[in-house]
């Protein structure tokens, strides 16, 4: 590294084209954010941190498990140590993270907000520590102030068909730059294979929706309630984390007659899970299409393989991993009863799986249908693969099988204020990967063509495709 620094000014870009796209093309633009886990409350509260622990290691899933790798204890993670303590035993280990995305994150995400650019170890914790902390307590640090820092135009959340949306509420009245959009997120209502969860879910949909719900029919009236409630404040995208796509979208009349009765039902079990959350599934993507919303699905994720920590613990601790489920006929039948009755609407499609990426990016093309520039998505490398070989091998996939100057880019997918640095990481790779064949002659040596691709990608495509202009 040739300045000296841990994050250098030519980081991951190896060539001068490379350099000249991400310092002119990309570098500047503002982010859309189009879906991410961040609370609604801690932005429209403001929220100031108390230190580095807390913004940066609490939640954070992927930091949790390159700890546990390391031999790092659970009080020390998730446990009851003091938040210097925990911060300290991460400190440590960042040392041995080298070649894991962890590595170069970790740096990012001290040089930008904090302007740290030295290694994060044992001997420079205690300096790193209080640095970072001081500037926590100014204003350009609380999640309003991150928020315009990184340039953020709009950032998705992600919500309960049940959430009553008053935060957003509270940030739509107000005065602050950065449009907060509720993602409307009904995985709860699709999960009946989950008996108790399901009926006490029911239970909630209907009190939120004013509607009480014992059968099929007002099942999805309830759904439609709350489309309409989130189209209302604000909301035009719908995201799904599903392991995989319904196998079937009818059910029979009986089976429709069995749902009334699983409802009364205190210990039944519904004869065809599959069939059921596929019938709720398209009810509502036509739905979505008649609002003009985006849908996204997030497909592949194999969750809580550890029991025995998930009992200690719960969901979202680090225990999630890489599926190896069949997905392509499921999509092919789902998009493709959508697109029977013209009701496919915008379409962003997840993979977890880089063995299914040439898959994946091939089938969403089938449903490209000339209406719209870019209607269907394969959707940025995500989770597992949100790193510098998991998005090179998706850009590319997307390239020989699509169009990649129409893909609507890079987003968080986080629980943290501090993950805008991916962006920045996504941008500098895809500069790299096209200035790289610039250099060699794969693509034109001309810098205005392919720098308004590199733009597009990292922020037009997007704001035109969620209707930001």
């Amino acid at each position: 590294m040739k300045d000296g620094a841990v994050i250098p000014e030519d980081f991951l870009l190896g060539t001068e084209k490379a350099r000249i796209l991400f310092n002119e093309y990309a570098k500047d633009l503002p982010i859309i954010d189009y879906h991410n886990h961040l609370p609604p409350q801690e932005i429209a509260e403001n929220k100031k941190f108390a230190n580095l622990t807390e913004i940066w290691l609490k939640g954070d899933h992927y930091k949790w498990r390159g700890q546990r790798a390391l031999g790092v204890s659970e009080e020390l993670i998730t446990g009851n140590a003091s938040d210097e303590d925990k911060f300290m035993a991460w400190a440590k280990i960042v040392p041995a993270t080298v070649r894991n995305p962890l590595f170069h994150w970790t740096h990012m995400e001290l040089k930008d907000p904090f302007g740290v650019n030295s290694y994060l170890n044992a001997a420079s914790a205690a300096e790193i520590y209080e640095h970072c902390n001081a500037l926590l307590t100014k204003d350009e640090f609380s999640t309003q102030g991150l928020l315009s820092h990184f340039k953020v135009k709009m950032l998705g959340t992600t919500d309960d068909p049940c959430d009553d949306l008053v935060y957003h509420k509270q940030l739509g009245s107000s005065d602050f730059g950065v449009k907060v959009k509720p993602s409307f997120r009904p995985d709860k209502a699709l999960m009946i294979d989950k008996t108790q969860q399901f009926r006490d879910y029911m239970k909630r949909l209907s009190a939120a929706s004013g509607l009480e719900i014992t059968d099929l029919e007002s099942l999805i009236l309830a759904l439609q309630s709350r489309v309409d409630y989130f189209a209302a404040h604000q909301g035009s995208i719908a995201d799904h984390g599903l392991a995989f796509l319904p196998a079937s979208y009818q059910l029979s009349d009986a089976e429709k007659r069995e749902f009334a009765s699983f409802l009364k039902s205190s210990d039944a079990v519904y004869s065809n899970p599959d069939a059921f959350a596929g019938y709720v599934l398209t009810a509502l993507s036509k739905m979505y299409h008649e609002k003009g919303w985006v849908q996204q699905f997030h497909l592949g994720a194999i969750r809580n393989n550890n029991l025995g920590m998930f009992s200690k613990l719960g969901a979202d601790t680090g225990y999630d991993s890489i599926g190896d489920f069949k997905h392509i006929e499921r999509m092919s039948a789902f998009f493709g009863n959508l697109s029977s009755t013209d009701q496919l609407t915008k379409t962003i499609v997840y993979n977890l799986n880089p063995s299914d990426n040439a898959a994946f990016a091939a089938m969403v093309g089938n449903f490209a249908d000339g209406s719209l520039k870019g209607k269907m998505q394969f959707g940025s490398g995500w989770w597992f693969l949100d790193q510098k070989d998991g998005i090179e091998q998706q850009l590319n996939a997307l390239s020989n099988m699509g169009i990649v100057s129409n893909f609507v880019g890079m987003l968080t997918d986080s629980r943290s204020f501090l993950s805008y640095s991916r962006h920045e990481y996504f941008r500098r790779i895809l500069c790299n990967l096209f200035g790289a064949e610039m250099e060699n002659g794969q693509l034109p040596d001309d810098e205005q063509w392919i720098g308004q691709i590199v733009s597009d990608i990292c922020y037009y495509n997007a704001e035109a495709y969620f209707n930001l202009k």
